[in-house]
């Protein structure tokens, strides 16, 4: 009789804790909602601000926003009163898994010890105010499982687009064994490809391991030791099978091109953006404008990086071709602006430090951008070259809820976008 009265009493207790349980669970699922009073609202689209806005949130997603929106009951109410307030900020260039420092030690570290440092880097990103970024190079798939890892919720960091490795030609700007002994064998640090076939393997190979989009070494570059920093180092044919068997996979392709003629047949191949575009010339920007072509334009930290280069020790080749890249990236700028073309705002972070991504609008209004339209750079424009229109880079219904603000009027004070007091992520509360 004892025996069975704790069977019962057992299975009772069980059926609670269960049905206690499912509760549990259900009100967990249900969607919180959240209201933000925001002192003045830049929407991300180019409309006028908007003073004392509302903007309501249901989970993970903006459900109303506007000047005169009721506030529903029972919301929880952010006051952001005296702030401005934005969508998150977007990055399409940056390098997640690294940081600068001094040359002979990055020569020293592995994939892990990028691995392990990652989550730092994109914790500093995505409280800088940065919630979704381009990851335009890592090696050993290491921003993939980033990535996957803030997806799923075990840490805080931006959504990433991964462009995993960065596909080279041998000695190009990706291959990591310029300058070394030709007996130096080093796997999964580059991409090196040579011809229409092997690039299309290694395409294949790199979309299979989880890149979201292909980057493409089209020139020479400053931070690696091959002589030039403009050449061309892919023909027409090679450039044409990259976006032709990328795009065949439904992903996309920023191509690093510094120099005229490789960013040239990069646009003519069909890339979706050109990555620094620092030696542009008259005919490149038309082509830029009429194939739709986005310029990804750094400048910030190759100022930066140059002044802290030689006391890194790296060597005289790298520091001579990083002042000949700092010389020519106003020009560009200006003459992208000239011909209209459609700029995304990119930082290559990881050459500076990470969260101080803000610091490249300095140079977009030092060479004449307006404040607005530099803000744009980072969200309406960046979210259309990824693709996401329809999911981030405004604050606007049916968005994901990514807000950030400042404690001020950035077009009055851009300054104000490198010290942010306020994120939001997917409707959480990142930064407070």
């Amino acid at each position: 009789m004892r025996a069975t009265l704790q069977l019962i009493l057992c299975f009772a207790m069980m059926t609670m804790s269960v049905l206690v349980g499912a509760q549990t669970n259900d009100s967990d699922t249900l969607p919180v909602t959240i209201a933000i009073k925001a002192g003045q609202l830049i929407d991300g689209r180019g409309g006028p601000a908007i003073s004392n806005a509302v903007i309501v949130i249901e989970g993970e997603r903006i459900i109303a926003v506007g000047k005169n929106t009721p506030i529903p009951d029972g919301a929880q109410v952010i006051d952001l009163s005296h702030a401005t307030v934005l969508p998150g900020l977007i990055d399409c260039h940056t390098h997640i898994t690294v940081s600068p420092g001094v040359a002979v030690e990055i020569g020293r570290r592995s994939f892990v010890d990028a691995a392990i440092m990652a989550p730092t880097y994109a914790r500093a990103t995505l409280e800088a105010g940065f919630t979704t970024i381009r990851n335009m190079g890592a090696h050993s798939f290491v921003d993939v499982s980033l990535r996957n890892a803030i997806d799923r919720g075990d840490i805080p960091g931006p959504r990433i687009v991964a462009a995993t490795m960065s596909i080279s030609a041998t000695g190009g700007h990706s291959d990591v064994t310029n300058g070394y002994s030709p007996y130096l064998s080093v796997a999964g640090l580059s991409g090196v490809a040579d011809g229409v076939e092997d690039i299309r393997k290694l395409v294949r190979y790199e979309i299979k391991y989880g890149a979201d989009v292909i980057k493409v070494m089209a020139t020479a570059g400053a931070m690696s030791e091959e002589e030039s920093v403009d050449a061309a180092l892919y023909t027409q044919e090679e450039l044409d099978a990259v976006v032709d068997e990328a795009r065949m996979w439904g992903r996309r392709v920023g191509a690093h091109a510094h120099g005229s003629e490789g960013i040239k047949r990069a646009v003519l191949a069909g890339v979706a953006s050109i990555e620094h575009g620092t030696f542009l010339d008259e005919e490149g920007a038309r082509l830029m404008v009429e194939h739709g072509t986005y310029l990804v334009k750094d400048s910030y930290e190759d100022r930066w990086f140059m002044e802290r280069a030689l006391e890194w020790g790296y060597p005289h080749t790298i520091i001579d071709k990083l002042g000949k890249i700092v010389a020519g990236h106003e020009t560009a700028f200006k003459l992208a602006r000239k011909h209209s073309v459609r700029i995304a705002f990119g930082t290559d972070a990881g050459m500076i430090p990470h969260g101080e991504n803000a610091k490249q609008f300095r140079d977009y209004i030092a060479w004449g951008m307006p404040p607005m339209e530099a803000i744009l750079t980072a969200t309406q424009n960046a979210a259309d070259l990824i693709g996401w229109e329809d999911r981030i880079g405004a604050v606007a219904p049916g968005l994901f809820a990514d807000i950030i603000a400042v404690p001020g009027d950035p077009l009055l004070d851009p300054t104000l976008l490198e010290r942010v007091s306020f994120v939001m992520k997917s409707g959480e509360i990142v930064k407070q």
